[in-house]
């Protein structure tokens, strides 16, 4: 948690306007670095305070998560869902220590939701490192609905085809053979049906009519720009 921890705090010190946020801040990290019963109690109080600025809860709502107290769900779920891809990232860390058992359905809603897509890389990731019974079928189903020509939500789909590998559930093989078809996600759905022990060639034979609906490889790939999810890879990739 240390090295998220301080890349939290740093971000969030050049965000601070004045003074008064400089003051609360530092009672912001003066609180985490107590880890007290008490100083719990005056985070989780700040999550409901009215005219709180996100960062202070963004911090409170992290220390709590990471904590493994619950009271920081709400607040976790709503980052995971928000425009900024760094908090999106910062939201899944903390969530995915928080032991929640709402946080899979959450995360599963999140990424299936076809309105929200630009938003989903996170959650997506989130559900693969959960390893929850709703990752797979929610995988599954994203990606399934984002194998289309010109998709331009293909780093989500491509965290879908990789977390699919990751969680080694048959069920998946459809889904990554039809992947298999478009250009983006060749090689990482034929390294994750490897995982599954179907091979590469069978795969690319399967999916090279297009019957995925998908480009036959060799054409021009789509738009690689995902709306609200500009550098949603840089800084947070180690993370996953």
């Amino acid at each position: 948690m240390e090295d998220e921890f301080h890349e939290l705090t740093d971000r969030v010190r050049a965000e601070l306007r004045s003074p008064q946020d400089l003051i609360a801040y530092e009672r912001l990290l003066g609180l985490a670095r107590k880890n007290s019963p008490a100083g719990r109690e005056e985070l989780a109080r700040m999550l409901v305070a009215v005219e709180r600025p996100l960062w202070a809860r963004e911090i409170a709502a992290f220390i709590l998560g990471c904590a493994g107290d619950k009271r920081a769900f709400e607040t976790l779920v709503l980052l995971l869902n928000y425009r900024d891809p760094v908090r999106c990232a910062t939201a899944a860390y903390a969530l995915a220590r928080l032991g929640d058992p709402r946080t899979a359905r959450a995360a599963a809603a999140l990424a299936t939701n076809p309105l929200r897509t630009a938003y989903a890389l996170h959650p997506v990731r989130l559900l693969a490192e959960l390893r929850a019974p709703q990752s797979v079928p929610a995988l599954i189903a994203t990606l399934e609905r984002l194998l289309t020509p010109h998709n331009p939500y293909w780093r989500v789909a491509l965290a879908c085809v990789e977390g699919l590998g990751a969680l080694g559930d048959r069920r998946a093989v459809p889904a990554l053979t039809a992947a298999v078809a478009h250009p983006r996600l060749a090689a990482a759905a034929a390294a994750s049906l490897a995982r599954l022990g179907v091979h590469e060639d069978a795969a690319a034979r399967d999916g090279a009519d297009g019957t995925a609906g998908g480009p036959a490889r060799g054409q021009d790939p789509a738009r690689d720009e995902e709306p609200g999810a500009g550098g949603a890879d840089s800084g947070v990739s180690r993370r996953r």
